[in-house]
């Protein structure tokens, strides 16, 4: 059991995504109609992922991929290997054979990420060649994906399902992954594969999950590669981090309550802050703001939590230059000093901070 106080006030260590905004450590459905392309799709991510190169245009994070191809010989491996590369990727490893669920597929994946330290994601393509029953229900298919989420949890890396779609078409595309909704219930994120026309090249890959915003990326198929057909739309950077080290420059000791400090941040910066949120994404920033020679810690007053925030010059790796754009009214204008140059948006404490501008 953990207290509510150790929860609320211990900075946690925020899971490294594997493909940024898609694909983070933890269990993962990709479906779609037979023969519409998910192995290619799925092969492409590893190539990615062990090449630390793009996928559909977001950013991987490097390490080695374990890729269980069930339903392939080493031949179509190869041939589908070289539609996309010269050269053999040196972080990716495949097997064609593996254990069921239950009897010994578990024991094969831990032996693997020992076997391979740097591990980050393990394809099972497909998911109907690990299965050791037929049975249709709702307890069958939790409990067995429940095994590849404990198994994914335990060793940190992310496990992909390749699955089909019924053939009944629903207006909700989540709704056709064959099985009860206990392997949507499990699984910490849903890819759902569509076209219109079989015929046709374009599609749209429908995703959505615990830790991933939902979206609908319009792919097209092309030499036996999907392609995003648009740009990926900027996600909103929080800031926090920005303002807390904009303030404290001028502040430079600050003790008090999160109201307080509220009104303070949106005093100078013209934005709404909460209480609650401040104090979380204090505990969140704690490492980052460090960086910007911020330090902070929470004290007991009275049986209240205070806010203890201070500033140091020597510590800042910015030396002082501001970091945030101000907002004046519906006009953005940037610091003449700010270092940043590319524009941010002053983030809602809403989101973690990565201290990265925004793109686009």
């Amino acid at each position: 059991m953990y207290s509510c106080a150790y929860i609320m006030d211990t900075q946690l260590k925020a899971n490294p995504y594997i493909v940024e905004h898609l694909i983070y450590p933890g269990l993962y459905i990709l479906t779609g109609a037979p023969k519409i392309g998910k192995s290619w799709l799925a092969l492409d991510l590893c190539l990615s992922v062990a090449e630390g190169e793009p996928f559909l245009k977001h950013e991987t994070h490097k390490g080695q991929v374990l890729y269980l191809a069930l339903e392939d010989s080493l031949l179509r491996l190869q041939n589908r290997l070289y539609e996309f590369t010269e050269e053999p990727a040196e972080g990716l490893q495949f097997s064609t054979l593996a254990k069921t669920i239950g009897g010994g597929l578990e024991q094969q994946l831990e032996d693997a990420k020992r076997r391979l330290p740097d591990l980050r994601l393990i394809v099972i393509d497909t998911l109907q060649k690990v299965r050791r029953t037929v049975d249709v229900k709702y307890g069958s298919d939790y409990s067995e994906l429940g095994a590849l989420k404990s198994v994914a949890d335990k060793l940190g890396i992310a496990v992909l399902l390749i699955h089909h779609t019924r053939k009944e078409h629903d207006s909700d595309p989540f709704n056709m992954i064959s099985g009860t909704t206990g392997l949507n219930g499990c699984a910490d994120g849903s890819f759902v594969l569509t076209r219109e026309k079989r015929s046709e090249n374009t599609g749209i890959l429908h995703c959505t999950g615990r830790d991933i915003e939902s979206a609908e990326l319009s792919v097209e198929f092309k030499n036996n590669r999907w392609t995003l057909k648009s740009g990926v739309a900027p996600h909103r950077r929080d800031t926090f981090s920005f303002a807390v080290h904009d303030f404290m420059t001028e502040q430079c000791v600050f003790r008090g309550t999160a109201t307080h400090l509220c009104q303070l941040l949106n005093d100078r910066f013209r934005k709404e802050y909460k209480p609650s949120w401040v104090t979380r994404d204090l505990i969140q920033h704690t490492d980052e703001l460090l960086s910007y020679g911020v330090s902070f810690r929470l004290v007991r007053v009275h049986g209240y939590r205070e806010i203890e925030l201070k500033y140091d010059r020597q510590g800042d790796s910015m030396n002082g230059v501001l970091l945030l754009v101000e907002i004046v009214g519906d006009a953005v204008t940037q610091n003449p000093g700010n270092p940043l140059t590319e524009p941010i948006t002053l983030g809602d404490s809403i989101f973690q901070g990565d201290g990265k501008p925004l793109a686009g």
